[in-house]
């Protein structure tokens, strides 16, 4: 996990390519029509999800980050949230089928971002690696 955590923190080109990609997929995945999802018989599960990629979110843009200051946790939070506020809003403006606006979805995304930066913050202090 340490080599792991080091790299996404000191190869800036292959961080930015994932979290660029991360991004995008976020993207792909939450404008595909409802129809196409499958069902999953576990509870919440759209929350899970939610909270696990905007988790990834926050943790590999943080990676990104020059200084890991509570600035820069904010910063990177309140992008999380305007992000996962942003695709409700595209998946309500009618460009697929079968998905609406969903508060609750913003919520898990913000819930996520708070989780990457936590996970962030304890590898950061666990691995003794300072920005």
């Amino acid at each position: 996990m340490r080599k792991l955590f080091r790299f996404f923190t000191r190869s800036p080109r292959q961080t930015l390519l994932l979290a660029c990609t991360w991004t995008l997929l976020i993207l792909i995945a939450c404008l595909i029509p409802g129809k196409e999802m499958p069902d999953v018989d576990i509870p919440l599960v759209d929350k899970w999800v939610h909270f696990l990629i905007f988790g990834g979110f926050s943790f590999l843009w943080l990676c990104m980050v020059q200084k890991s200051d509570i600035k820069s946790y904010s910063l990177i939070f309140l992008i999380s949230v305007l992000f996962g506020y942003g695709v409700e809003l595209l998946q309500d403006s009618g460009i697929t089928r079968g998905r609406s606006f969903d508060a609750y979805d913003v919520i898990a995304d913000g819930i996520g971002g708070v989780i990457g930066i936590l996970l962030f913050n304890f590898l950061q202090k666990a691995y003794g690696l300072r920005k």
